[in-house]
This record gives C-alpha cells, sequence and structure tokens, in this order.
C-alpha cells in the first residue's frame, strides 16, 4: 500500500544531469518527497551491457549527479540487482506513491522498462515516463507514407522544417523538494572502475558529470564552433563539440544544445550549408536518426538492416582482427585512431570512418566484430550511433556508404593529417619520418628510414596488407551481392 504522504521515486538511468530532466522537474513540482535512484542491472542490457571505458564513466557521472543532488537537498540511493524486483521492495519499504523515469529505446531497455510500467500501473502506483534524451520520439518523424525514414536527409528536413523542440526545463529550484532517505550501497560497491588502473589517459582527457558537460560545451561554443564545418574533418585540430559521451550519459540534453544554439543564431540557419549551427544542428540529427532507426528495426545491433549482406563473404582471421585493435596495421593513420581510442577512450569521428572502413573492406572482417570492440573501448559508446556507424561503413544499413566507396587510408591521412600532426602524436616511432613519407613509411627509401631511425618490421609493422589489392577483391565480394 502506499502512504499519501510517501514519496515520488525518481528512476535515474541515462539522464544523469539536474537541468532538463523531466522526471526529476515533475517530480519536485510535486507535493511529494522524492527519492532518487539508481539500480546498476547491466545484465538486462544483453547483448550489450556496457563496455569497460563505459563504467569508467558512469562510476564518476554517479559519483557527480550524487554530489549535485546533496546540494539540493536530495541524496541518489544506489542499488544493484533486477530493475523490477529492487524497484518493488523500494517502493514497498518506503510505501511510494510514484515512479517516473525518462525514457530509453534500445531494444532491450525497451522492454525492461514496458514490463516495470505494466507492473506499478496495475499495482496503482502513479507511473509517468518521458522524453529526457532526443529531440522528437523516434515515432513522431514519419514519411507521407506514415513509415519510417531510412534515409537521413529527408529526416533532416523534416525536423528542421516541421517540427519545433520543446524547450528545455530548468533545474529544479534549490530546497524544492523534500528529500526521503533511504538505505543506500556505495558507489565503489559496483565495481566499475578497471582492477588493473589502465584509465589513466582516458581520466587525462575527460571530465563526467554536467559540470564537465556544461564547460566542454561551452568551450564549443566559444572557441570551436566557428570552425567546425572545415575544421570538424581534421584529427589534428580542436574543432569537434566532445559531446558524444555526455550525451550519452545524458549529462547534458539534446534540447539545451539545441535551444542555446538557436538563441543567437539567424532565422534561416538550419536551411543553409555551410554555416556552423547548422552545420552543427544537422550532426545533432544524424544522432536522432541513428535512435529513429534502433526505435524501428530493433534486429540492427546484430543483423543486416540489408538483408542481401547476408550472403557477404566476410573473413574470420583472429590475428588481423587483434593486430587492427592494437593499431599495428602498418597504416599510420588507421594505427593513430585505434591508439588515440585505447589511451582516451574515444576517437575522432574522420577518423572512425577510415578505421571502420579498413577493418570491414581491407579485411573484410565482419563489421559486428567493429561494433564490439568500438563497445568496449568508448567512453561514448552509443548503441545507436554505434550500429548506425558500423552499418553505414559496411554498406549494409540505412543510408549507407556506397559499396564502391573504399576509403584509401594514405590519402585519408595526406588529405585530413597534412602535417602528420595527429599521426606523429600517436604513432610516435615514425615521427622523424619526413612528411612526403608519414602516410605511407614502405614506400620511402632505406635512405630515408635510416635517418628517421625506423626500420619497418622492428620499430613499426610493415602493411599488414596491400590496399590496393584488397580493395580489388572487395570491390569484386560487393558486386556478387550488388
Amino acid at each position: 500500500m502506499s502512504d499519501p504522504k510517501g514519496p515520488i521515486i525518481v528512476w535515474f538511468r541515462r539522464d544523469l544531469r539536474l537541468r532538463d530532466n523531466p522526471a526529476l522537474y515533475w517530480a519536485c513540482k510535486s507535493d511529494h518527497p522524492v527519492l532518487p535512484i539508481y539500480v546498476w542491472s547491466p545484465e538486462e542490457e544483453a547483448p550489450w551491457e556496457p563496455g569497460g571505458a563505459s563504467k569508467w564513466w558512469l562510476h564518476h557521472s554517479l559519483a557527480a549527479l550524487k554530489k549535485d543532488l546533496q546540494e539540493d537537498n536530495l541524496d541518489l540511493v544506489i542499488a544493484k540487482g533486477p530493475s523490477l524486483e529492487t524497484l518493488k521492495r523500494v517502493v514497498k519499504e518506503t510505501r511510494a506513491v510514484g515512479l517516473f523515469w525518462n525514457r530509453l529505446y534500445d531494444p532491450a531497455t525497451l522492454a525492461r522498462d514496458t514490463e516495470v510500467k505494466t507492473h506499478f500501473k496495475d499495482q496503482g502506483l502513479n507511473v509517468r515516463s518521458f522524453n529526457g534524451s532526443l529531440l522528437y520520439e523516434p515515432w513522431e518523424i514519419e514519411t507521407k507514407e506514415g513509415n519510417p525514414y531510412q534515409v537521413f536527409t529527408p529526416f533532416w528536413k523534416a525536423v528542421r522544417m516541421d517540427l519545433d523542440p520543446a524547450e528545455p526545463l530548468p533545474k529544479p529550484r534549490k530546497g524544492m523538494a523534500e528529500g526521503f532517505e533511504h538505505p543506500s550501497i556505495d558507489i565503489d560497491d559496483l565495481e566499475l572502475l578497471p582492477k588493473i588502473d589502465w584509465a589513466g589517459g582516458i581520466q587525462e582527457a575527460w571530465e563526467p558529470g554536467e559540470d564537465g558537460a556544461r564547460k566542454e560545451f561551452d568551450k564549443f561554443q566559444e572557441s570551436r564552433l566557428e570552425d567546425y564545418p572545415e575544421g570538424r574533418d581534421f584529427p589534428a585540430k580542436q574543432a569537434t563539440s566532445r559531446m558524444s559521451p555526455y550525451l550519452h550519459f545524458g549529462e547534458i540534453s539534446p534540447r539545451t544544445i539545441w535551444s542555446k544554439l538557436l538563441e543567437e543564431a539567424p532565422s534561416d540557419v538550419l536551411s543553409k550549408r555551410g554555416n556552423s549551427t547548422g552545420e552543427f544542428l544537422r550532426e545533432l540529427a544524424w544522432r536522432e536518426f541513428a535512435h529513429h532507426l534502433l526505435y524501428h528495426f530493433p534486429q540492427t545491433p546484430e543483423n543486416n538492416l540489408r538483408e542481401k549482406f547476408k550472403d557477404f563473404p566476410w573473413r574470420e582471421d583472429e590475428a588481423q582482427l587483434k593486430q587492427w585493435q592494437k593499431g599495428q596495421t602498418g597504416y599510420p593513420i588507421v594505427d593513430a585512431g585505434m591508439r588515440e581510442l585505447w589511451t582516451t577512450g574515444y576517437m575522432h569521428n574522420r577518423v572512425r570512418m577510415i578505421v571502420a572502413s579498413f577493418l570491414v573492406k581491407d579485411l573484410r572482417i565482419h563489421w559486428i566484430e567493429g561494433a564490439r570492440w568500438f563497445w568496449d573501448t568508448l567512453v561514448d559508446a552509443d548503441l545507436a550511433n554505434n550500429t548506425l556507424g558500423w552499418q553505414w561503413t559496411a554498406g549494409c544499413g540505412a543510408d549507407a556508404a556506397p559499396y564502391f566507396r573504399i576509403f584509401n587510408p594514405m590519402k585519408q591521412g595526406e588529405k585530413f593529417d597534412p602535417g602528420g600532426e595527429y599521426v606523429r602524436k600517436w604513432v610516435p616511432e615514425i615521427a622523424s619520418l619526413p612528411d612526403a613519407h608519414l602516410q605511407a613509411p614502405w614506400e620511402a627509401s632505406s635512405q630515408v628510414l635510416k635517418e628517421a631511425g625506423v626500420e619497418l618490421g622492428e620499430d613499426y609493422p610493415e602493411p599488414m596488407v596491400d590496399h590496393s589489392e584488397e580493395r580489388e577483391k572487395a570491390l569484386e565480394a560487393f558486386q556478387k551481392i550488388k
């Protein structure tokens, strides 16, 4: 039985912030005390339980959220175990009157949340869920025929022309809600941090939490946004937003970003290509597109959207996969990206496309192997974005890259890292090579290699495959299923 004076439980998941948090805002607007809770139940997200880098981020994000809530007279209860059973126990012990949360849209959590909502509604609890992570619900945008979009350009047109996102909600006023005390375990008890401390580079590169998100976004808006349309393709430049992990963990909402960037922008900013604000908001809409696709095609994290790709002759080669994972392919721009990922939990988006193309087209190793590696090593690992990105590169997904688009790693390096700054940072063993040979060391003369102190096969690997030969093999394989 609930108590008329019982609390409203706010179930935090991937919405680890106070500002523009609908579940928290409306709970605090009620006349009831508020009990925030986080339940660690990774098995419920199988087969895509959070990876190692994500768990590191989650630990620090929960610590930041707990601190922020305490400043507002609320405390975050930490629990672990099956979500439904844990929430049943807490509802019973507190005699709660309500359960609020912000929605998730990936298949496993969607099914779990439906079960939780059905159970507690049947028990007479006030159960409310909200959109806290997207500009629009995935079902709100559809074609004229009432179908989901599978091509981004018309999807973007619908977003920018036909709909208007809700204004972000303010942070609940300090002291607005009475907190409700309940026993909690420590965040350390969740054992999210690695037992062997491999996260030093990630720690240096990031500040998880809502404050970290706001600082990073302010830096982007003040000093990097202007250069975004041109600079975002050059990995040595600081021109990207670095918002992806903060968006994934809900430390900043897309509505907040959308609203802040449009405050001072001209009215036609979304319809003209080339302006910095419009280009970045277009990328924010790409994130929406990813979630739109995942919601409507929940099979895609494991299966090709384009069914004909089931006949593609993927190769299985554990040794080559490990070379790719370790950044030992012999192709400098590829290796730089894979080492940046391992060290910082992040990889520049242009380089993500290069390394993904190399895996699925040069090596013809199944895209799902790349998706799994990114899932475990990226701090911004997001099921919707990860699935869309890998299927786009492989050519088997929505709005996919054409089969004949096979990135040449040498030309990509020359074009987007022309001064070699990115490669030299992450592949220091070849840093002394002149620019002319940095992206293809095997083409340098023995004298040039000797002067640079590089012995191929010893200091740095020979290319693991011949790109031109593998390109022809890939084209032949793709033609068979075209």
